[in-house]
């Protein structure tokens, strides 16, 4: 029999890269913390999606799911029509190696590594040669716009050119989702609109994008806004953005 409550299907895969349905995330205590509170939600592909809300509200907590870095106290999290919660460990980690990327807003470059050497390093487990590794980290660095600083090592970059080498890092790879937690906290108001920018092209170009921030100003420059507060999406608004 079908499950009514799996996301719709198509030619016998999700039509949706992500779905969750009815996700909730409590740590034990005296009471218990419930961190995530029957979160249900589709992305189609190529969406370029913020999660806003403050701090505390479930946001990086909802991305470690939904990236299945951590598993749903309830309900069911879908990556393009797959049931990660049915996954052993080995095959969730295929997984994301082979469908997901991560930026962080901290960088995770190794200084005494180029940037070229960063995001060919960050390929070194999905099984392709050196030689290609450096192809694909080099056609990635340009989609950044820094094919000419690919020589620099992290010392010489500014954060908002590291911040670009990570996204870099995470889609040389070619995943299907990017996840990225708070990318531009660290950064000044121009180079993080920068780098709303990248990502934006990068959504563009069919990968799905999905921001989490709290910023409610950063949050207006993407097509859709997703809003959590005390665990809960209050709000799903998706509207056309100007550039």
């Amino acid at each position: 029999m079908t499950d009514p409550s799996a996301p719709a299907w198509r030619t016998g895969e999700s039509e949706f890269d992500l779905s969750l349905r009815g996700v909730g995330k409590i740590y034990p205590g005296n009471p218990p913390l419930h961190v995530l509170k029957d979160v249900t939600l589709d992305i189609a592909p190529g969406e370029f999606v913020a999660v806003v809300g403050p701090s505390g509200s479930g946001k990086t907590t909802m991305l470690s799911i939904m990236g299945t870095l951590d598993a749903p106290s309830t309900g069911e999290v879908w990556i393009g029509g797959v049931a990660t919660g049915r996954l052993g460990e080995a095959e969730r980690s295929r997984l994301r190696s082979d469908r997901i990327g991560f930026v962080f807003q901290q960088f995770f470059l190794l200084p005494a590594l180029t940037a070229l050497d960063n995001v060919a390093t960050g390929m070194l487990y999905q099984g392709i040669n050196k030689r290609n590794r450096r192809r694909r980290a080099l056609e990635a660095l340009d989609r950044v716009g820094l094919s000419a600083r690919a020589s620099h090592r992290p010392t010489q970059l500014s954060g908002g050119e590291q911040q670009r080498v990570a996204i870099a890092r995470a889609i040389a790879g070619e995943p299907t989702i990017l996840f990225a937690d708070e990318p531009t906290g660290a950064l000044d108001r121009a180079a993080g609109r920068r780098i709303v920018h990248y990502l934006r092209d990068i959504a563009d170009a069919g990968t799905t994008v999905v921001v989490i921030t709290h910023d409610q100003e950063l949050a207006a420059l993407f097509g859709r806004r997703i809003s959590l507060l005390d665990g809960a999406i209050v709000g799903d608004e998706r509207e056309l953005v100007s550039r």
